[in-house]
């Protein structure tokens, strides 16, 4: 997979609700209603992280969740990072 240019991260970026380049990878940060919101998301999204094969950074503190997404393999920000989050979007907004 190839690293995107910065020019490319930044066009994707403007598609994407609430998330920001920040060394080397695309990152955001959620909050739920309850610890119990945010772990069925985590749930939901590792089931799409699978079938993708491409996992996330994450850290979750109760009712946060912080994403950051990278493709080791390519040092840096791909295809496949905005796949993936681009699913996670579809799947907290309910599309």
């Amino acid at each position: 997979m190839k690293k995107l240019s910065q020019e490319e991260i930044e066009r994707k970026l403007s598609l994407l609700d609430n998330w920001e380049y920040i060394d080397n990878a695309i990152e955001t940060t959620l909050a739920f209603e309850s610890f119990t919101d945010c772990f069925t998301t985590m749930t939901r999204i590792a089931f799409e992280a699978e079938k993708q094969n491409h996992h996330p950074e994450w850290l979750n503190v109760y009712n946060k969740l912080s994403i950051r997404l990278s493709t080791h393999d390519a040092d840096g920000v791909t295809e496949l990072d905005f796949k993936l989050a681009s699913t996670i979007e579809d799947l907290i907004t309910g599309v």
